[in-house]
Formats: C-alpha cells, sequence, structure tokens
C-alpha cells in the first residue's frame, strides 16, 4: 500500500472541493432556469386561456340569468342567484390556485438530493481516509 504525502492529498481534495462546486452550481442552474422556463410557460398559456375564458363566462352567465327568468323568476334574482354562484365557485377556484403557487416550486429539488449525496459520500470517505492513515501509522 503506497502511502500519499499529505499536501497532495490535500491538493487533491481542493480540485476535487471545486469540481464538485461547480458541478453543482451549473445542476442548481440549469434546473432553475427549467423550472423557470416551465412556469413562464404556464403563464402564458394561463393568461392565453383567461382571455378566451372570460367573455365565454360572461355570455354564459347570461345565458343562465335568462334561463331562470324564463321559468318564473324576477330578472334581479335570476341575476343573484347565478351572480352568487359563480362569486362562490371563483373564490374557491382562487384559493385552490393560490395555493399551488408555492416559491418551493422554484427550489432545485433534484441539486438538493445531489448535495445531501455528495455530503454523505464525502463524510464516507474521510471516515476510510482516517481509516487508512491510523492504519498505516
Amino acid at each position: 500500500m503506497s502511502l500519499r504525502a499529505i499536501p497532495d492529498m490535500l491538493v487533491d481534495l481542493a480540485n476535487e472541493f471545486t469540481t464538485l462546486v461547480q458541478t453543482e452550481s451549473e445542476l442548481a442552474r440549469t434546473e432553475v432556469s427549467e423550472n423557470l422556463a416551465k412556469l413562464a410557460a404556464g403563464l402564458g398559456l394561463l393568461v392565453g386561456g383567461a382571455v378566451l375564458l372570460i367573455p365565454a363566462l360572461v355570455i354564459l352567465l347570461q345565458a343562465a340569468v335568462a334561463a331562470l327568468q324564463t321559468q318564473g323568476l324576477a330578472e334581479y334574482w335570476s341575476a343573484l342567484i347565478v351572480g352568487g354562484a359563480t362569486l362562490v365557485v371563483g373564490i374557491i377556484l382562487s384559493l385552490i390556485g393560490i395555493g399551488q403557487i408555492k416559491p418551493r416550486s422554484l427550489v432545485p429539488h433534484r441539486t438538493v438530493r445531489q448535495l445531501q449525496r455528495d455530503v454523505s459520500v464525502a463524510k464516507q470517505q474521510v471516515r476510510t481516509d482516517d481509516g487508512d492513515i491510523q492504519r498505516a501509522a
């Protein structure tokens, strides 16, 4: 078994650490960029859908008011019933949407897991290297 000099081991450790930090930071940047791209695409589709859905909803609500009027309800009661039901559904959807939009969706989860693995491997490596040095001494 050949023993390496401590300065050589420290230089190797510094080089490996630098490479590890560079690789992990690149992975984090890539993952965050992917998440932001998905978020931007999703927001674009949401805005496009809303532009089309709002006028369609207004027309459908007017039709619902008219349908209730044909059943003998006064115009104001028909509008109140349809408006109230629409308000309740809108509040529910808004609350669900707010719950879905969280900053944690932008966190680079893969990078965090990889860093945790790297720390674990580094700890194992240090323990193994300590055992080799003690046996060699």
